[in-house]
């Protein structure tokens, strides 16, 4: 069982890991093995002229050993390992590219060591606070530990893909779309708080398999068709909210500015009913969303 912040995912404990099987560079291997057909068949056509049993058998002998030599050689490409049993029995994997050679017989499995891609397919969940959302997610990876791929479990690549899908729905559960809450976490607000802890337990989730989570990366975000529609309308509500409670405290620093500066100018004298009605006037210009139709009173304030 391992456990990362509040992540905890129960996996067994590998029963093999990746070493190096005993193997050196195929090319004097390979000419050994030529030689040894040229030497096999010449004894062979000394035999069959001279009809002497023992050079027979001693070709027979030397082609055998040939065969023993190919039979060893294996051609590695850059990015690719071979994992080598002999009679079920792990030897090791060899990851030197190029010609090598290795124990004849054996059994070699091909596994490729390269960066890979995997997107999950959009996973319908519901959030912490209960709303549906979708939500999609790449994860790069890579083999790391040959003998944990191929030994530990059945297919390594559907088990990643498995295993980012159930964490995918595991964080999509545990977190709310939306926060509003002061110092919660949300999908949408803390992508790369999100991230971190996909990444850790997607990671921890295939480490069984000896696979290495590079990145991870949420592809796709959003609520549910059937609830998107409500939750926009409160989307544009809180921001309305927030605009107008940032106009309004504008307009109010606005208004006391203009005050003091009259005060301070002695531009015109005020009376608490005047300062009144002209707060009044000024508000409804600052804060209304339509244009100021302007009236000229040729009277008094009284009249």
């Amino acid at each position: 069982m391992e456990k990362i912040d509040d992540v905890v995912v129960a996996m067994p404990a590998a029963q093999v890991s990746e070493r190096r099987p005993a193997n050196v560079s195929g090319w004097p291997m390979l000419g050994l093995a030529l030689l040894a057909v040229i030497g096999g068949l010449v004894l062979l056509s000394r035999a069959t002229e001279m009809e002497s049993p023992a050079l027979a058998v001693a070709g027979i002998v030397v082609l055998f050993v040939a065969l023993l030599l190919f039979s060893g050689l294996i051609a590695i490409a850059p990015g690719e390992a071979r994992v080598v049993q002999l009679l079920g029995r792990y030897l090791g994997t060899v990851r030197t590219d190029g010609l090598r050679w290795v124990v004849p017989f054996t059994q070699r499995r091909r596994i490729s060591t390269r960066i890979r891609n995997h997107e999950t397919d959009v996973a319908k969940v519901n959030d912490a606070d209960g709303n549906p959302i979708e939500m999609a997610a790449v994860v790069v990876w890579q083999v790391e530990d040959t003998a944990k791929a191929v030994f530990e479990v059945d297919d390594f690549a559907e088990f990643v893909a498995i295993q980012t899908e159930t964490a995918v729905r595991h964080i999509a559960g545990s977190y709310p779309y939306d926060s509003h809450e002061q110092g919660r976490l949300s999908l949408r607000d803390n992508a790369d708080e999100i991230t971190a802890k996909l990444s850790a337990e997607i990671a921890l989730r295939v480490s069984s398999a000896g696979v290495r989570v590079i990145e991870s990366r949420i592809t796709r975000l959003s609520y549910a068709p059937e609830i998107a529609q409500a939750m926009l309308r409160r989307q544009q509500a809180g921001a309305v909210v927030a605009a107008r409670q940032q106009i309004v405290e504008g307009a109010v620093g606005m208004v006391e500015a203009a005050l003091h500066r009259l005060d301070a100018a002695d531009v015109v004298d005020l009376d608490d009913e005047r300062k009144a009605a002209m707060v009044s006037n000024l508000l409804v210009v600052l804060c209304g969303d339509r244009d100021v139709q302007p009236v000229v009173n040729t009277g008094s304030l009284y009249q």
